[in-house]
């Protein structure tokens, strides 16, 4: 089983694929500023709701952007943690058709690396007074 994350604004999109890329299961979540908050439990109440478990998982494909400075760096920071501690192959893809791209860059990948976002953009981040 993959688990698919895409978590590039106010909506988070969680789901399966079974081993031939085939989606088992998918919800779009309105995570709002709940996403930190939220998302391991999603994560893990979508692998339970179809009898698994997070030790049945053979890899992750994330959606890594263009998106949210925030949003990408949590969905981001959750997948490389899980892809580390369970020793799964994590690979990031964008556009369109990310789930299938990504589908085909995990046929490849190897446990250990990890996925940078994209944001599309220079970060806006607030610069400290001094």
């Amino acid at each position: 089983m993959i688990l698919i994350l895409k978590t590039a604004g106010m909506e988070c999109e969680i789901g399966l694929l079974d081993e031939t890329g085939q989606k088992i299961t998918g919800e779009i979540w309105q995570s709002g500023r709940e996403l930190s908050e939220g998302l391991l439990t999603h994560i893990l109440e979508i692998i339970k709701q179809n009898q698994a478990s997070i030790d049945d998982l053979s890899g992750i494909i994330v959606f890594e952007g263009p998106g949210s400075f925030t949003s990408l760096r949590i969905g981001l920071s959750v997948a490389n943690t899980m892809a580390y501690s369970q020793n799964l192959p994590i690979v990031g893809s964008t556009g369109k058709n990310w789930i299938t791209a990504g589908f085909t860059k995990l046929k490849s990948a190897k446990p250990g690396d990890y996925v940078m976002p994209a944001y599309g953009a220079e970060a806006n981040i607030t610069k400290p007074r001094k």
